[in-house]
C-alpha cells in the first residue's frame, strides 16, 4: 500500500509540474502574442498563478489570432493566384474611381484589397419573410451554382424549406455547395447533412479547428452569411436559418433583422469571400463564373468588406472607426449588442463633439443577459454628449446595420462586440447611394418608433445590486 501510495503522490506531482511549465511556457507566448497590454497581463499572471484552470482556458480562448490560412494558400497558390487576378482584373472597368467616393472608403479599401464597384441594385429586405422569400426564388432561378453560406442553420421548418429548395436545383444539374458553422450549427443532426449529400449537394462545416495549432480553438467561428447565385446576385445580412428568424420564436417574436440583396459586379467580391472559406474547409476551388454583369436596372456603388481573425489588423475595429470618422451630419447604428472597444468610444466621442446625430439602436429582450447589460456601462460612459440610446421593445432586435449622413449604408453581419471585432469571420455590404440611404433612414425611423429611449444619466441611479451586475458584465466583456 505504502508503494502505490507513492506511486500517486509521483504521478501527482509529476501533472503538477507539468501544468506549471506548461502555464510559464503559454504566459511567454501570451505576453509575446496578445493585442493588448491587459490581455497580455491577465493570461501571463493566470497561466502562472492558476495553471490548472488557466492552461485549458488558454488553450481554447487564448488566441485572438487564426492560424493555417497562410500555409493552406500555399497548397494552391498558383490557382488561387490566377483566381484573384482574374476576378480583379475583370472587375477594373466596374471600379469606382470619381471623387465622389466616400472618405471611409480610402481606409476601407487599403485593409481588404477590394474596391468600391458601381453597376448595381440593392434591395433593401426587411425581416424574415422578405428576407427568405427573396432567397428562395433566387435559388429556384439558379442555373449553374449556388453558394449557401450561413452561420446557424436549423432542422425546422425553415430550415427544411431551404433544404429542399438546394436539393431540388442539385437534381437538376445546378451545383450546389453549402458550408455552415459547427458552433454556430451545432443542433444540426447529421441526417439533414445526409439528405443533402445524398441529392449531389457538396456540404462542409468551416471547420476551424483544422491544423495542429488550432486543434483546440473553439473560440473563432465564421459568422457570416451569405448566398450567390450564378455569381450575379446576392444576399448578406443579419438572418440566420432557423424558424426564430422568421418570428416564430414565442420568446422573441417579432424577431427583427435585415438583409440585403445585391445585382451586379459587386456579387463577384462575395463570391471570392464565399471561395475563401470554402477552400479553408475543403482544400477545393470550384469553378466558378468571374465575369461581371451589369444590374438590369440601377447604378449603385457599392463593395463586400470581409473581416476575419486571419488578418494582421483588427480590420472589423478599424471599419467601424473609420466609418464613424467620416460622418458630419449622422450616424445611425442597429445591433443587438452594444459592447463597443475604447477606439470606438473614442470615434463616438469625437464624432457627438462635432455636433453629430449619433443614434444607437439594441434589443431591449436580451437573448444574453451578461451582454445585455454589458452595454449600459457604455451608455453610461458616453453620458452628457447627446448621443441618443434606443431599446427596441416588440422582440429581439438582430439585425447589424449602420447609416452614415445621406449616402452610406452597412448591411452586414458584425455585431458591435470584441467578438465581432477579433474573433469571428465576418463581412458587411457598403452601399454609397442616396436612394438606398433614404429607405434606410425610413427603416430606422419605424425602428425609432417602436423603441423606448434610454437616459444614460439615469442608470447611475439604479439599485447597487444592478449597477453590479454591469460592472462585471463589463468585466466580462471582452470574452462574451
Amino acid at each position: 500500500m505504502l508503494g502505490s501510495r507513492k506511486k500517486r503522490n509521483r504521478i501527482i506531482g509529476i501533472i503538477v509540474a507539468v501544468f506549471y511549465i506548461t502555464g510559464m511556457v503559454l504566459a511567454v507566448q501570451a505576453v509575446m502574442t496578445a493585442r493588448t497590454a491587459q490581455g497580455a497581463i491577465a493570461w501571463s499572471v493566470s497561466l502562472v498563478t492558476f495553471p490548472f484552470v488557466s492552461v485549458p482556458a488558454y488553450l481554447v480562448f487564448g488566441r485572438s489570432k487564426f492560424e493555417g490560412f497562410a500555409e493552406a494558400y500555399e497548397e494552391q497558390s498558383d490557382e488561387i493566384d490566377r483566381v484573384n487576378r482574374e476576378f480583379r482584373e475583370n472587375l477594373k472597368p466596374w471600379n469606382v474611381v470619381h471623387d465622389g467616393r466616400p472618405s471611409v472608403y480610402q481606409a476601407v479599401r487599403k485593409f481588404s484589397a477590394l474596391e468600391l464597384t458601381a453597376g448595381n441594385s440593392a434591395e433593401l429586405l426587411i425581416n424574415g419573410d422578405a428576407t427568405f422569400d427573396s432567397i428562395l426564388e433566387g435559388i429556384s432561378k439558379a442555373q449553374d451554382y449556388i453558394l449557401f453560406q450561413f452561420y446557424m442553420i436549423h432542422d425546422d421548418e425553415l430550415g427544411r424549406r431551404v433544404q429542399q429548395a438546394l436539393i431540388e436545383r442539385a437534381k437538376t444539374g445546378v451545383r450546389v455547395y453549402v458550408l455552415y458553422d459547427e458552433i454556430g450549427s451545432s443542433g444540426l443532426p447529421r441526417s439533414y447533412v445526409e439528405e443533402l449529400e445524398q441529392s449531389g449537394v457538396q456540404v462542409s462545416s468551416f471547420k476551424p479547428t483544422q491544423g495542429s495549432s488550432n486543434r483546440f480553438q473553439l473560440n473563432f467561428r465564421n459568422h457570416r452569411k451569405m448566398v450567390v447565385v450564378d455569381g450575379f446576385t446576392g444576399w448578406v445580412g443579419g438572418l440566420n436559418v432557423g424558424d426564430e428568424y422568421l418570428g416564430l420564436d414565442p420568446d422573441f417574436s417579432p424577431w427583427r433583422d435585415t438583409h440585403v440583396k445585391l445585382d451586379g459586379p459587386v456579387v463577384t467580391q462575395m463570391q471570392g469571400v464565399i471561395l475563401t472559406d470554402w477552400y479553408w474547409a475543403t482544400r477545393e476551388l470550384p469553378n466558378l463564373n468571374w465575369e461581371p454583369k451589369a444590374a438590369d436596372s440601377g447604378d449603385v456603388n457599392a463593395m463586400i468588406v470581409p473581416f476575419a481573425p486571419t488578418q494582421r489588423f483588427e480590420t472589423a475595429k478599424l471599419f467601424f472607426v473609420s466609418a464613424l470618422q467620416s460622418a458630419n451630419k449622422r450616424i445611425w447604428l442597429s445591433a443587438p449588442y452594444f459592447v463597443p472597444d475604447p477606439a470606438v468610444m473614442t470615434a463616438l466621442e469625437l464624432a457627438a463633439l462635432r455636433g453629430v446625430d449619433v443614434r444607437i439602436i439594441t434589443t431591449g429582450k436580451p437573448d444574453s443577459w451578461p451582454v445585455f447589460l454589458a452595454a449600459f456601462h457604455y451608455m453610461n460612459e458616453l453620458r452628457d454628449l447627446g448621443i441618443r440610446f434606443y431599446a427596441y421593445e416588440p422582440g429581439f432586435l438582430h439585425e447589424k446595420v449602420s447609416l452614415i449622413d445621406d449616402t452610406v449604408s452597412t448591411v452586414g453581419t458584425p455585431n458591435f462586440d470584441n467578438r465581432s471585432f477579433r474573433l469571428n469571420f465576418e463581412v458587411t455590404a457598403l452601399i454609397v447611394d442616396e436612394s438606398f440611404a433614404t429607405e434606410m433612414e425610413k427603416m430606422f425611423e419605424a425602428d425609432f418608433a417602436h423603441s423606448v429611449e434610454l437616459d444614460p444619466t439615469e442608470l447611475q441611479h439604479r439599485s447597487f445590486w444592478w449597477r453590479l451586475s454591469v460592472a462585471l458584465s463589463r468585466l466580462a466583456a471582452p470574452v462574451l
